[in-house]
């Protein structure tokens, strides 16, 4: 598995200041992506257990909120080990940060039953579709993604959308 990029500052995904990584590899392709050179699972840099350290490392100040998880796609079957991985460590290590996550699989019929969800605090679920795109939506492109409370859509067994 492959990574993009890691922000070790980040305000623009998710709530405070946050340690992003952008993972390597989409195959939805969505039409006017912000983030198209993370479409090729081949390209990037190789992601294990040395990138995990760092980002530990990276988020250990006070002043950060969290972790931000971004793509390409996380989620896809090829990199979900790794996203797991990494969430688990993370939560070991930093309990009260939070863990957001963006995903084009939607909760509910992909992401409900895989270990990762587990270890997530939101996640935004739904591919950006481009005939929906609003600029004015808050931690989401288009207005088919849904920002979700993941710990409450678990323990309810339905769809919580994260209200802040």
């Amino acid at each position: 598995m492959n990574y993009n990029k890691i922000r070790k500052m980040d305000i623009s995904n998710g709530p405070g200041v946050r340690v992003s990584v952008f993972f390597q590899g989409c195959a939805f392709h969505c039409k006017n992506c912000f983030n198209k050179e993370t479409w090729d699972f081949e390209a990037g840099n190789s992601f294990g257990d040395e990138q995990i350290e760092e980002i530990i490392k990276l988020a250990e100040p006070g002043h950060i909120s969290g972790l931000s998880i971004l793509g390409g796609e996380p989620m896809h079957p090829k990199n979900i080990e790794n996203t797991t991985k990494l969430v688990k460590r993370f939560k070991k290590s930093y309990p009260n940060k939070t863990i957001w996550a963006w995903s084009g699989f939607l909760f509910d019929d992909y992401l409900k039953d895989k270990e990762v969800v587990n270890y997530l605090d939101v996640l935004v679920d739904g591919q950006f579709v481009d005939e929906l795109r609003d600029p004015r939506l808050k931690w989401r492109g288009s207005a088919n993604q849904r920002v979700i409370n993941v710990p409450e859509s678990l323990k309810k067994k339905e769809i919580i959308l994260y209200c802040d």
